[in-house]
């Protein structure tokens, strides 16, 4: 994979989406939960820059390896909790938006779980991890490679 462009050098725009990402975050929900969002968006979104950032934030704030591993069938796991699935079901449906048209059986388990005012910031953070990770994809933005796990 070739680096296409750095956006972030580019253009002065990238700067209005960071600081709404951090406006976002700092007035969000659960920290584990907000990682677990972020995660769950970029392996559907295949970004694998967000993927290392948000899998090395998780396991900083104490989210357990069999989590993260499990992640990617959280509908098949007992390890997620209600809200969890809530916010993960949430996830799934706005980022394949195209493919689910945000199912009345995904937004009806929001409803259970979050206020009015979480599912908005749910939302709103699903949208930001989206946004980055399409940078991500788009330019082809890479992640750090240990020299001993690079693979040739």
């Amino acid at each position: 994979m070739t680096p296409r462009l750095n956006p972030f050098a580019a253009s002065s725009l990238m700067k209005p989406l960071i600081d709404f990402g951090t406006t976002v975050v700092q007035n969000g929900l659960e920290p584990s939960l907000m990682e677990l969002v972020k995660i769950r968006a970029s392996q559907l979104n295949g970004c694998a820059i967000c993927l290392h950032m948000h899998t090395l934030e998780a396991r900083r704030q104490g989210e357990t390896e069999e989590r993260l591993y499990l992640l990617d069938a959280w509908r098949e796991s007992p390890l997620y909790s209600e809200r969890e699935r809530a916010a993960l079901g949430w996830t799934d449906a706005l980022t394949l938006v195209a493919e689910t048209h945000a199912p009345d059986e995904a937004y009806q388990a929001l409803q259970a779980q979050f206020t009015e005012e979480e599912q908005v910031k749910l939302t709103l953070l699903i949208t930001v991890i989206n946004s980055f990770n399409r940078i991500g994809v788009g330019f082809r933005l890479s992640h750090p490679v240990r020299a001993e796990r690079s693979v040739a």
